[in-house]
C-alpha cells in the first residue's frame, strides 16, 4: 500500500466531509467546525504562536488519516506544560522553539489525536507516522514533537515506537446512575453534603439558566464573550485565547454540541453576568470556557460544577470533564485521573535529564493520585 504523508498549513486544503470522516462524530474538538472556527476566527495563526501544521496521510488521492497538529513558538495554551524543559534549553543556550505538537489548541481534553478512515489500518499507520515525525526533528529543525492528551492506546503505541511517556492529573466526575442531584448528594459524607448545599444556597438570589446552542441568541453571545474576556483580562492581562469571531463560528456550526450555564440578576434577568460554556458528546459534558463580570467564587462552583453535574444526571451523560487543573474539584466529587502525553526530542545533552524528569514526575503524580483519592467526599 503506497502512502504519502504531507503537512498542510490550513484545513482549507481539504473538505469538511473528508476530515470529519476520520474522527468520531460526537467528539467535538476534532470536528472540522471547531478547528476551523479557531483558524478562521484568527484565534490561531498570525502572531498567536500557533500555526496549523496538520499531518495528513494519503493513498493515491484519498485522505486515509490525519493528525491535528501545530508548530509552536511558545508553550502557552497547552496545559501539559513544558516550561521547565524550555528553561533548561535556554540555560544551555539551545533553541527550544519551534516545536510541533499533536494537540487541540487551548483544550486539554483527552481524545483522538489520530483519525483514520479504517481503524484496521491503525497498527500499520502509527509506526509510519512515528518515524515520519521523528525524521521531522531534523528536516524541520524542531526541538521536539509532542502528542498532548491522546487516548491511552495511541500513547502506548507511540512509546513502543520510541516516544517517551509523560503523565498529567485531571479531575473527572462520573455518573453512578443518579436520577437526580439529591441522589449524588446522598452518596457524600454529611459534612461535604452540607457544604455543597450551603454553596448552592448562596446563588439563590440569582436567575440561573441552562441554554443550549440552538437557544443562544446573538445578544446572549455578546454577553457570554464579555464575561469571558473580563475574566481573562483580570487574571492574565489579555482578553483570552478565543476570539469573538471564533466564538461566533462555533455558535453557527456547532450549536448541537453547545451548552451554556448562565447567571443573571433578578433586576436584569436578561443580562448575563456569569457563564460557563460547555461542549457535549454522546456520553460526556466538557466544561471549557468560564467568565464573569460579577465577583463571586461560589457562583463559579455553581455554574462550572453543580449545574454541569445536574445536566449530566438529567441527560444521562456518564462523565463530566470540567477542565484542567483545580484541586478544589475533589471536594465536589471529581476524582483524580491520569492523562497522557508522548514526546520525542532531537538529540541534545539534555536528553537524559529530560527522561529522568518524566520518570520522577510520574512517580510524584502516582503518589499524588493515591493521596488525592483520600480527599474525595464520598462515603466509604
Amino acid at each position: 500500500m503506497a502512502i504519502t504523508l504531507q503537512f498542510i498549513t490550513s484545513l482549507n486544503a481539504i473538505s469538511a466531509p473528508e476530515w470529519d470522516s476520520l474522527f468520531p462524530t460526537d467528539y467535538p474538538f476534532t470536528r472540522y467546525a471547531f478547528l476551523m472556527a479557531l483558524e478562521q476566527g484568527e484565534s490561531i495563526g498570525g502572531n498567536s504562536g500557533w500555526h496549523s501544521q496538520h499531518l495528513t496521510l494519503w493513498q493515491d488521492e484519498q485522505l486515509i488519516a490525519a493528525v491535528p497538529g501545530y508548530i509552536k513558538s511558545h508553550s502557552y495554551g497547552e496545559y501539559l506544560f513544558d516550561w521547565q524543559i524550555a528553561q533548561a534549553y535556554e540555560q544551555y543556550r539551545l533553541p527550544f522553539y519551534p516545536k510541533w505538537i499533536a494537540a487541540i489548541p487551548f483544550t486539554p481534553v483527552t481524545g483522538p489525536r489520530l483519525g483514520v478512515r479504517d481503524e484496521s489500518l491503525l497498527p500499520t499507520l502509527l509506526p509510519i507516522i512515528s518515524q515520519y515525525l521523528i525524521s521531522a526533528l531534523t528536516s524541520k529543525q524542531l526541538s521536539c514533537v509532542q502528542w498532548l492528551y491522546p487516548e491511552f492506546l495511541t500513547c502506548q503505541t507511540l512509546v513502543e515506537q520510541g516516544f517517551w511517556l509523560r503523565h498529567d492529573v485531571q479531575f473527572l466526575w462520573q455518573n453512578q446512575g443518579y436520577q437526580q442531584f439529591s441522589d449524588f448528594l446522598t452518596g457524600l459524607t454529611s459534612r461535604k453534603r452540607k457544604q455543597i448545599l450551603k454553596e448552592r444556597s448562596s446563588c439563590q438570589h440569582l436567575v440561573l439558566k441552562t441554554l443550549t446552542g440552538l437557544e443562544l441568541t446573538p445578544q446572549h453571545w455578546q454577553q457570554i464573550i464579555k464575561c469571558y474576556q473580563a475574566t481573562y483580562l483580570k487574571r492574565s492581562g489579555h482578553t483570552g485565547y478565543i476570539s469573538d469571531n471564533s466564538f461566533h463560528l462555533m455558535a453557527k456550526h456547532m450549536a448541537d454540541q453547545l451548552v451554556v450555564f448562565a447567571a443573571c440578576t433578578a433586576e436584569q434577568p436578561d443580562t448575563i453576568v456569569a457563564a460557563s460554556l460547555c461542549f457535549s458528546s454522546n456520553n460526556t459534558l466538557y466544561g471549557r470556557y468560564w467568565g464573569a463580570i460579577a465577583e463571586n467564587e461560589l457562583l463559579h462552583f455553581e455554574l462550572c460544577y453543580y449545574q454541569g453535574i445536574e445536566y449530566c444526571i438529567k441527560h444521562g451523560l456518564q462523565y463530566f470533564d470540567a477542565g484542567a487543573q483545580g484541586e478544589h474539584k475533589l471536594k465536589r466529587g471529581f476524582a483524580p485521573v491520569l492523562r497522557y502525553g508522548a514526546y520525542a526530542f532531537a538529540a541534545t545533552p539534555l536528553a537524559g535529564a529530560i527522561k529522568n524528569y518524566f520518570t520522577q514526575e510520574t512517580e510524584h503524580l502516582t503518589a499524588y493520585i493515591a493521596a488525592a483519592k483520600q480527599a474525595l467526599p464520598y462515603k466509604d
